[in-house]
C-alpha cells in the first residue's frame, strides 16, 4: 500500500508507469476526508501530511496513473483539496497485508550465491520491487519464491516489499544487483554503500561525443520543479542531494559514444540525469530526451537508421556491468562482471557498422 512505501532517502524509489487505471475491478485502499475547515491545498501536499514515509514523487506518480481520486474522479497533481473532499487510493488489486509479497516462480539469473550474499543479473523491463499498482512480476517476487520459507533481511528504513535488497536499478536498466541473505550481511553491505566503497560500473550509450576522454560530474540531484516525475541536476547550493559520477569514454561513434560510468553516490536516475546535464542524454531514454535524434544529419536514411535502433532498443541504453564489494563474512574482495544484453549489443553493432560505412565513403 502507498502509505508503507519508502521515501527517496534510501535511494530506492521505483519508477511507476503513467498509464491510467481502468474503472473495472478497482479496490479502495485508503480514504481521507478533508476537514470542514480545510484551507485549499494541493492534493500532493494534503496527502504527504497524512501518509508518512511517502515521497511527493510517489504520490504524484500515483495521481498521474489515476490511482488517486477525489470524489471518485481522477484529478491532476495541482488539484486543490477543499472542505469535504473525499480522497481515495484505488488500485486494481484488493488490499493486502503489509507483510505479504506474492511468491512467484520467476527464473533468476544467479551469478553467485553463498550463505550470506547473492549476485543476480536483472533483465531490462523487470521492476526490482513492488510499488503502486505493481504487486507481481518483480525481482522481489522471484526472490521470495526462491527462498521460500527463508526470511530475507530488510534494510533499516525499508518496508515489506524490499526483502534482501541493498540497492536497486531502474526497471529498464539491465545488470547486476547485490542481495543480502541475512541481517549481518545487510548491515555490512549497507555500510559499504554508505561509505561509497562499493564499486559499481555501468556502460551507457549516449548522444554526442564528450569533449574529454574522462571526467567527473559533481552536481546535486533533486526533483525537477517543473516536472516532479523527473530528476534534475542542480548547481551546488541550489537544491538536491550530493551526487558524483565518474565517466570514461570507451568508444566514439560520430553521433553517439559508448561510456563507462562509475558511481560514487547512488541517487535515483543518477547517470541518466548527469549525462543529460552535459548535453549527452542516454540513447533511447524517453524520460530524459534521448528517444529523439539529438545529433546527426538531416538525411532520411539516417533518420530511418536511428528509428530502427530505437525499435531494437526501446529503453535507455544503460547496463550495470560490474559490482565489487568486500564479503561481509570472509573479508574477501569480490568482483563480478556481466556482458551487454543482446538488445544493447545489437544497437552498438549497428552504430559501429554505420561508422565503418562512413569511413569507406571518405
Amino acid at each position: 500500500m502507498l502509505e508503507d512505501m519508502n521515501n527517496d532517502k534510501n535511494g530506492l524509489t521505483e519508477e511507476v508507469g503513467t498509464d491510467k487505471l481502468s474503472d473495472d475491478e478497482l479496490f479502495e485502499h485508503q480514504r481521507f476526508v478533508a476537514d470542514p475547515k480545510q484551507k485549499p491545498i494541493r492534493i500532493d501536499k494534503f496527502l504527504m501530511d497524512r501518509m508518512l514515509k511517502v515521497s511527493r514523487n510517489r504520490i504524484q506518480n500515483a495521481i498521474h496513473a489515476g490511482a488517486i481520486k477525489v470524489n471518485d474522479k481522477v484529478v491532476k497533481p495541482n488539484f486543490k483539496i477543499k472542505p469535504g473532499h473525499v480522497v481515495t487510493l484505488v488500485l486494481q488489486e484488493p488490499p493486502r497485508e503489509l507483510s505479504e509479497v506474492i511468491p512467484q516462480d520467476i527464473p533468476l539469473d544467479i551469478r553467485f550465491e553463498d550463505d550470506d550474499v547473492m549476485v543476480v543479473h536483472k533483465p531490462a523491463g523487470m521492476v526490482v520491487h513492488p510499488g503502486v499498482g505493481v504487486y507481481e512480476g518483480t525481482l522481489v517476487n522471484a526472490l521470495v519464491y526462491y527462498f521460500k520459507n527463508y526470511q530475507l533481511p530488510v534494510k533499516e528504513g525499508n518496508y515489506y516489499d524490499r526483502p534482501g535488497l541493498v540497492h536497486r536499478i531502474d526497471k529498464d536498466t539491465s545488470g547486476l544487483l547485490l542481495i543480502a541473505k541475512n541481517d549481518a550481511a545487510m548491515t555490512h553491505l549497507s555500510k559499504q554503500f554508505f561509505d561509497h566503497s562499493i564499486e559499481r560500473k555501468y556502460v551507457a550509450l549516449v548522444w554526442g561525443e564528450p569533449e574529454e576522454d574522462n571526467g567527473t560530474i559533481d552536481l546535486p540531484i533533486g526533483r525537477d520543479p517543473k516536472n516532479p516525475v523527473l530528476k534534475k541536476a542542480f548547481i551546488e547550493g541550489e537544491s538536491g542531494k550530493d551526487a558524483i559520477t565518474h565517466f570514461k569514454v570507451l568508444e566514439r561513434l560520430y553521433y553517439v559514444s559508448l561510456v563507462e560510468c562509475q558511481l560514487e553516490t547512488g541517487r535515483t536516475h543518477q547517470i541518466r540525469v548527469h549525462m543529460k546535464s552535459l548535453g549527452h542524454p542516454l540513447f533511447s531514454d524517453a524520460r530524459y530526451g534521448g528517444d529523439r535524434i539529438v545529433k546527426g544529419t538531416v538525411f532520411t536514411k539516417y533518420k530511418q537508421f536511428v528509428e530502427n535502433c530505437f525499435k531494437i532498443l526501446p529503453r535507455q541504453a544503460l547496463h550495470a556491468k560490474s559490482i565489487g564489494f568486500v564479503h561481509p563474512v570472509t573479508g574477501e574482495k569480490m568482483y563480478f562482471e556481466s556482458d551487454l544484453p543482446e538488445d544493447f549489443q545489437a544497437v552498438l553493432t549497428k552504430w559501429r557498422n554505420y561508422v565503418a560505412g562512413r569511413k569507406e565513403l571518405m
